[in-house]
């Protein structure tokens, strides 16, 4: 009745970078708000390096380079993929004239630089999510309160996760407050998206099969029991050391990952699952 989404892995992979981008916009923001504006300097270098590989995805997924220009020669509002290319132009843009201003030492510029990053961020970051929505695939739509949060919270995780990483890689000590409070931040959203996937699935009712079945639904399962791990390791840092949080980041990236590949994957079920199109579509001619 409806054709499921022809997206291969470049579109998951594609929403993925752009979260850790958009969550990295997110933490150089608060650094700078902080006064910690060496730990700022470096999200903002992460910034530019998480959302690096976002256009190139887009583009072999068109098939084409020139279908991702057409893209750029028309603005509508109430497209969110047409809105979504003008962010995704617009924040690599200022993100890497925000690390210009870094190198050529212009701190306010490119603290100015770094909240205009991540104003354009709280879009990019969500935006997927409801461009997911407002498509007429069931599961996708009847989550369309749910999935720009979610992915919001799955940005700001995988942001502070990356970031954290890199901090701890470059030789931030241990105890060091930028460091603490990105621990804190990855384990909080990361527990957000886990709460509010749990219950959008339980909410969902049928339509969870296409999250609990085949391939989309092991993805799915795997990156909630990698949150659930990752939550349990960072209660037990006492004992394990600084090594069970770095591995608990580890695992928040990877379930941010394996989220994104689950909800595109669900999408292509759901839309073969002809009896709950066919339901979705008589409720919305009730209402």
């Amino acid at each position: 009745m409806i054709r499921p989404a022809v997206w291969t892995w470049e579109v998951p992979l594609y929403f993925w970078y752009g979260g850790v981008a958009t969550g990295s916009s997110f933490v150089a923001m608060a650094c700078d708000a902080a006064g910690d504006h060496e730990s700022a300097a470096i999200a903002r270098k992460v910034t530019l390096v998480a959302v690096g590989p976002a256009a190139p995805l887009l583009v072999k997924d068109l098939g084409r380079p020139e279908r991702f220009l057409n893209m750029m020669r028309i603005f509508k509002p109430r497209s969110p993929m047409s809105m979504g290319a003008w962010c995704l132009s617009a924040f690599s843009g200022v993100a890497f004239f925000a690390v210009a201003a870094d190198v050529l030492d212009r701190p306010r510029l490119a603290r100015l630089l770094g909240v205009k990053t991540a104003v354009l961020g709280t879009y990019l970051g969500s935006y997927t999510g409801v461009l997911l929505a407002s498509t007429a695939v069931p599961v996708w739509s009847r989550s369309r309160r749910f999935l720009g949060p979610i992915f919001i919270a799955t940005a700001a995780a995988t942001g502070a996760a990356a970031n954290r990483l890199v901090l701890v890689g470059l030789g931030q000590p241990v105890g060091h407050p930028t460091r603490n409070a990105l621990g804190t931040l990855e384990t909080v959203a990361m527990g957000t998206e886990l709460a509010l996937s749990s219950y959008n699935e339980h909410r969902l009712g049928r339509l969870a099969e296409s999250l609990e079945e085949g391939r989309p639904g092991k993805l799915f399962q795997a990156a909630k029991w990698m949150v659930r791990l990752g939550l349990a390791l960072r209660l037990a840092r006492g004992r394990g050391g600084p090594w069970v949080h770095h591995f608990a980041s580890v695992l928040y990236l990877l379930a941010g990952l394996a989220f994104r590949f689950a909800w595109v994957g669900a999408g292509r079920t759901s839309a073969q699952d002809h009896e709950a199109v066919a339901r979705m579509h008589r409720t919305e001619r009730r209402t």
